[in-house]
């Protein structure tokens, strides 16, 4: 195990990087931060290139760290840059990026989240952890959408991107190999034509799209579903979280 001290070693300023996107992209790999979030890694077989950690937390989980992955023992003092916390807890661990592009003909089984132009990193990171719950088999991430593994949004994940596939993918191609091989493709938009999402009979294989933030789904993705649907408010708020509103109707769509 090497012991490292300071914080202009050539190590430290290399996992700094990771917290950018840039950085991230450069070595296909991430950073997780803090015990649950590696123990998840570790349990789910991420690949682990690297982990860190406080004298105190090496300690502590010493033996449920893996053989083989490099150890490396920091100060309080780098844990602290190398997390956007105020008071980290002083682990962490070095992750390969899954596999950045998957293509939509191989994969038609099970429930899908395609995500168009989500920006708010703790969105992406609470629906990811949502769809696991919900028993989804994927999430796709559209063009637009924020980079899911910013620490943010791992923070709202909380583990779950180790349960189901995560992707990128351009969603129109995404969405006319769902639909050329029967499944359905659920729209979020409200429009004269959408239904009500409590309506739709629960099912084991589709896809659901949510859009973005402000602006909703792309007009021209929009055109391509199977059905657009909406949640029905019966009290005065405007509208729904767009988190809210995916989990709402996962757990609608999802036959159990």
């Amino acid at each position: 195990m090497e012991i490292i001290k300071s914080v202009k070693n050539d190590r430290v300023k290399t996992w700094q990087k990771l917290q950018t996107k840039k950085g991230r992209q450069a070595s296909q790999t991430y950073l997780l931060d803090g015990w649950h979030l590696v123990q998840e890694a570790i349990n789910h077989e991420g690949k682990l290139h690297a982990l860190m950690g406080t004298t105190e937390q090496l300690a502590e989980h010493q033996e449920e760290l893996p053989l083989g992955v490099p150890v490396f023992e920091i100060t309080d003092e780098i844990a602290k840059k190398l997390s956007d916390l105020v008071t980290p807890q002083g682990i962490f661990a070095e992750v390969s990026l899954p596999k950045a592009t998957r293509e939509p003909q191989f994969i038609h089984d099970g429930a899908w989240l395609f995500l168009d132009g989500i920006q708010d990193p703790g969105n992406v990171g609470t629906m990811v952890r949502t769809a696991d719950a919900a028993g989804f088999s994927g999430v796709v991430f559209g063009q637009g959408s924020v980079d899911p593994y910013s620490p943010k949004a791992l923070r709202a994940m909380q583990g779950s991107q180790f349960h189901l596939v995560t992707t990128t993918g351009d969603l129109a191609k995404w969405t006319a190999s769902f639909t050329q091989n029967g499944m359905n493709v659920y729209g979020t938009q409200l429009d004269p034509q959408a239904a009500d999402v409590f309506t739709i009979p629960a099912e084991t294989q589709f896809a659901l799209i949510m859009g973005n933030e402000g602006q909703g789904m792309q007009s021209a993705l929009a055109g391509m579903t199977t059905q657009n649907l909406y949640i029905p408010i019966t009290g005065q708020a405007e509208s729904l979280n767009v988190a809210v509103a995916a989990g709402v109707a996962m757990f609608s769509l999802k036959a159990r």
